[in-house]
């Protein structure tokens, strides 16, 4: 096989996947950005407990990212200042992100998630990239499982329209 053949590691990432896992990262210095200020904004311990673990899965993404790019000769995306903490009393009401508005912010973004990861394990010839982000991927589908139970343990869900009752067939 070649140039393909052997570890993985040893093996060059095409240009899907240099710009997957950059993207990747890119994406997870944003989410770490909005998650700190949710954090801040926030007032449900469990909300809050989310936001600390979808923290510490977008940091784990942007070392190991950041990480594989560089081993490659590829300059990461340039990291955002930290947010420092701000209390929520100090946060005037209108302009206040509500609990029931992040709960479906960072519902949207793990599923958007979701989607990319599976679109780079798609793209990757790289075992050792697909692997990465089947575990992603697999991170990423048991914080939303725990997103939406939350959502629906406080009443924050808002369904589609529901099929209540079915037509009869004839």
């Amino acid at each position: 096989m070649g140039i393909l053949s052997g570890n993985p590691k040893n093996e060059p990432m095409h240009y899907g996947e240099i710009y997957s896992v950059w993207q990747c990262s890119m994406v997870a210095k944003g989410a770490v950005s909005c998650y700190q200020a949710f954090t801040n904004h926030a007032g449900d311990k469990d909300l809050k407990k989310i936001l600390d673990d979808l923290l510490d899965q977008a940091k784990l993404e942007i070392k190991e990212c950041d990480a594989l790019l560089t081993e490659n000769g590829i300059a990461p995306a340039p990291t955002l200042p930290e947010r420092p903490p701000v209390k929520l009393e100090d946060i005037p009401a209108g302009a206040r992100f509500t609990d029931p508005e992040i709960a479906a912010i960072v519902a949207a973004d793990t599923s958007l998630g979701l989607v990319a990861a599976s679109q780079t394990m798609g793209q990757s010839i790289r075992e050792d990239i697909g692997a990465l982000f089947a575990k992603y991927h697999a991170t990423k589908t048991a914080l939303g499982l725990r997103i939406l139970q939350l959502t629906k343990e406080k009443g924050w869900l808002i369904p589609p329209p529901l099929q209540v009752k079915r037509p009869d067939s004839e």
